[in-house]
Formats: structure tokens, C-alpha cells, sequence
């Protein structure tokens, strides 16, 4: 329960502001941990992750339990 108390501090704060610089800054903030929170994550943000030797162990499962579509059955 204690964020709750914080963010309603941090709104009667904001209320009290009345420099239009102070407000922009604000919002800048908000804005930018909006966007780092909604930042997607791309196969290079794994990269080390996992070893060589993992993924090919990965690669040969996949391999080995897919099921293979034969073109012939769709006729």
C-alpha cells in the first residue's frame, strides 16, 4: 500500500506546481518511462545468452520433433 500513498503525495505535488517548465519537465519524464517500459527487445538483446552449443541442441530438437508438412496431403 505504500506506492499508493507515494503516487497520491506525488499528485498533490503536481498540483501545487504552477511553472509551466517545471510541468514540461514532468511530462518528459513520464513520457520517457512509458517508452522504456513499452521498449520491445530484439534477437541482439540475447545475444550471450545462450552458448553455441545450446542453440545447436536447440536447432537439432526442433529438428528432430517438427512435424513436416507434405504438400501431397493438401491434394
Amino acid at each position: 500500500m505504500y506506492i499508493e500513498s507515494r503516487k497520491i503525495h506525488l499528485i498533490e505535488e503536481v498540483l501545487k506546481v504552477e511553472d509551466e517548465s517545471t510541468l514540461t519537465a514532468l511530462e518528459t519524464v513520464l513520457e520517457k518511462a512509458k517508452r522504456a517500459k513499452e521498449k520491445r527487445h530484439g534477437i541482439y538483446d540475447f545475444v550471450g545468452v545462450i552458448s553455441k552449443k545450446e542453440a545447436t541442441d536447440m536447432r537439432r530438437a526442433i529438428e528432430e520433433t517438427c512435424e513436416t508438412i507434405n504438400e501431397n496431403d493438401w491434394k
